[in-house]
């Protein structure tokens, strides 16, 4: 189903800037009912029924799946990493392609069927009805911003996993193993994060000079500089190559939110080695860079400033994943690297 495409400020700015955002309103991300003739799981390795704590509440899942509906922006990559075509799929817009799918799914998917798209639309009821119509048997909403409400709701249709602690916060590792746990397949997903956190360590042994450089990672936010603090995950991938939260960055925030603004005015005093922030496209990154307020910033002032250019790779390092780590890391690393350089006078 042809999907139309929402720009960043009506879908994936809330889950790019945090649990907070999407505060008494509807979940950005969607679902979708199954093709005909879908593939289903296979069922899993490990015993029956099976019951996951989570912060809205404990699920029990009473064999293993078969039919596995996805809600949030990377439950699906771990379900097909994992060998599982969802019958309910997630529309992503941004960073997906003309309908819906990212780049990483689509070519893990391969020639298989896709599910057929559910719309999403941000800050509007979750469509319960079509998640319905593709008959669940379990929903797995492990990283995503679903209310008590809505957890009840989509429980009412079938058992559903949320996040564990809070929302959008669940990192890739957690959010790997709960999804194989759900689908009996902890083995499997155990192997996966291991083998991607080798393959992490290998790649980011390529550039020693990330180890212990400090860096503070942020977003333009409606005239204001949102910094992610140490519990979101675009902060614990960067965490996971090597790299060090600039003590700045947690030291200021407020409360326990996965990130804060800070006025125009006050980002001179950010300091880290190295700075990193998202954006749409090249003009926006260069519009930012150009900015007297963030030209201020003093790793932007110094040259060492990486942003993550592109809507694909926004989404990528955005809700990393065991399928979009890899997908993004071969531009990801090097960008970093010449920052850092920059950072330590070495480039």
């Amino acid at each position: 189903m042809r999907v139309t495409r929402r720009r960043l400020p009506t879908v994936l700015l809330a889950l790019l800037l945090g649990a907070a955002a999407l505060a008494g309103c509807g979940s950005d991300d969607g679902g979708s009912t199954a093709p005909a003739g879908g593939d289903s799981a296979a069922p899993g390795t490990d015993a029956f029924p099976v019951t996951i704590e989570h912060a809205l509440g404990s699920t029990t899942i009473e064999a293993a799946p078969e039919r596995v509906a996805t809600w949030g922006p990377s439950g699906q990559d771990v379900a097909v990493a994992l060998g599982v075509t969802p019958v309910a799929m997630p529309v992503i817009d941004y960073g997906g392609d003309d309908e819906g799918v990212l780049p990483w799914v689509r070519e893990e998917i391969g020639d298989g069927d896709l599910p057929a798209l559910v719309p999403n639309v941000a800050g509007e009821e979750i469509p319960y009805e079509a998640i319905a119509e593709a008959e669940p048997d379990v929903i797995l909403a492990v990283y995503s911003g679903i209310t008590q409400e809505e957890y009840d709701t989509l429980s009412a249709i079938a058992p559903t996993v949320a996040y564990p602690d809070a929302p959008w916060s669940t990192p890739w590792q957690e959010q790997t193993t709960i999804v194989g746990q759900a689908l009996g397949r902890s083995g499997e997903a155990e192997q996966l994060v291991a083998d991607t956190e080798e393959y992490l360590a290998t790649r980011s042994d390529e550039y020693p000079e990330l180890d212990g450089t400090t860096f503070a990672y942020g977003a333009e936010n409606a005239g204001q500089l949102a910094l992610y603090t140490s519990d979101d995950v675009r902060v614990r991938l960067l965490a996971d190559l090597g790299m060090t939260v600039a003590p700045y960055v947690d030291e200021s925030a407020p409360g326990d939110a996965v990130y804060y603004d800070v006025s125009p005015e006050l980002v001179g005093d950010i300091e880290a080695d190295v700075f990193v922030a998202w954006f749409d496209d090249q003009e926006a990154a260069d519009a930012f860079a150009a900015n007297p307020a963030y030209a201020s910033i003093p790793a932007v002032a110094a040259g060492a400033f990486a942003p993550v250019v592109g809507e694909s790779y926004v989404a990528a390092s955005s809700a990393p994943s065991v399928l979009s780590i890899p997908w993004m890391l071969d531009d990801y690393l090097p960008q970093l690297a010449d920052a850092a350089a920059a950072a330590a006078g070495t480039e």
